[in-house]
């Protein structure tokens, strides 16, 4: 499960990445930034009940991937 979370974590974190730069080039309407806004608020929430429920931290889900360093950046 662990490994499952943590790629679904890194998917959302690219996603709130791709969306930021949408709203920053104002690709979107004032609508479609608050249903993703929305959107992204409600996955980020699924995601800390899903790590509580299977015992996990965020932290937990950062993979150490040696010389490379972290999977996911620390900012979460």
């Amino acid at each position: 499960m662990k490994l499952v979370l943590t790629i679904v974590e890194l998917l959302r974190q690219l996603m709130e990445r791709q969306a930021i730069r949408r709203v920053e080039q104002g690709d979107l309407t004032e609508q479609e930034e608050e249903d993703l806004g929305t959107s992204l608020m409600h996955l980020a929430d699924a995601m800390d009940e899903l790590t509580e429920q299977f015992g996990l931290t965020p932290a937990d889900l950062n993979i150490d991937l040696g010389p490379l360093g972290p999977l996911l950046p620390r900012d979460r």
